[in-house]
């Protein structure tokens, strides 16, 4: 049996027309939409396959819209007979995870992360935070970069991708601040199109309100583990709350998460939306990685590879 690492995309993968094709394909995929359609008393299922753009790109409609595709996914592989030995996700990607995993309900599940994504939308002023992408740079020299920048205001690591590839976020003077140290070390500073500083301390008090929105939620026992974004470790249900408050201001380890993961599985598929992930874990894993899964033509690519094995 080959054993499979699943990953799960986060928020900037979605697009118009997302889950489209498998839902005109799959029972089993119509099925995911109209819950989460029903959960949310509206139609994101319309969001996710016509539009438009700029409705489906605010925050707390993306997040449920992403999760939904990648558990619309999840959902036909499991169809087809596909098990999987662990799964993790980039940040919201985390949730779909931990859905696929049985651990909280879709219907639970979109309906917290349209709250998340309200909660952060809401934390800081538009304009006073940003995010940038760090390139060519190995960690110590980003991390100093910011030590550089937090004379400015708060400024740190919020992802670190991969090799090569680490994205910083935090108050807008600091983090241009930190870019300046960062061009002037040979790096690449690429700004990022985003309204919400994730992953940074100005996230902490959205966090707290956030953790109230969890409080009361059962975390059911895993059918397999689920790596964290704070710790790049399998997450037990009893330490879930306080993981996914610290996730909303602690950086993303995805490097390291995939490294976790590499070490105990055969290889990796993408479930969701784009190819973000794909293309990381080419450059931490490359020999391991089988492809994304987002429609039909993916899905059978994909599969087709997997019988190769």
């Amino acid at each position: 049996m080959v054993r499979i690492g699943m990953v799960f995309p986060g928020q900037g993968a979605q697009y118009a027309g997302m889950g489209r094709d498998l839902a005109g394909h799959y029972q089993v995929a119509r099925e995911v939409f109209q819950r989460a359609d029903n959960a949310l008393e509206y139609s994101l299922s319309t969001l996710c396959f016509e539009g438009p753009e700029e409705e489906l790109n605010r925050t707390e409609v993306t997040q449920p819209a992403i999760l939904t595709v990648s558990i619309a996914v999840w959902e036909v592989m499991k169809s087809l007979g596909i098990k999987v030995e662990m799964a993790a996700g980039l940040s919201l990607g985390e949730y779909s995870a931990l859905v696929a995993a049985g651990v909280i309900e879709l219907e639970e599940a979109v309906k917290l992360v349209a709250r998340r994504g309200q909660l952060m939308q809401e934390a800081v002023p538009e304009g006073r935070g940003m995010m940038a992408a760090c390139l060519g740079l190995e960690v110590e020299k980003v991390e100093s970069a910011c030590r550089e920048g937090s004379n400015r205001g708060l400024v740190g690591i919020a992802n670190y991708n991969c090799p090569g590839q680490l994205v910083i976020s935090g108050e807008k003077a600091a983090v241009e601040a930190a870019g300046e140290a960062i061009k002037e070390q040979g790096g690449r500073f690429i700004p990022l199109a985003v309204s919400v500083p994730s992953h940074s301390l100005l996230m902490k008090e959205a966090a707290l309100k956030f953790g109230a929105e969890i409080e009361d939620i059962v975390w059911q026992q895993p059918i397999f583990p689920v790596i964290s974004n704070v710790s790049a470790l399998e997450a037990a249900p009893d330490d879930l709350r306080d993981i996914l408050i610290k996730q909303l201001y602690s950086p993303v380890r995805w490097q390291q998460s995939i490294e976790y993961m590499a070490d105990k599985v055969d290889c990796f598929i993408e479930l969701g939306p784009g190819k973000t992930l794909s293309a990381l874990i080419k450059k931490i894993s490359r020999n391991k990685l089988r492809g994304n899964i987002e429609d039909g033509s993916s899905m059978n690519t994909v599969l087709n590879r997997l019988r190769g094995e």
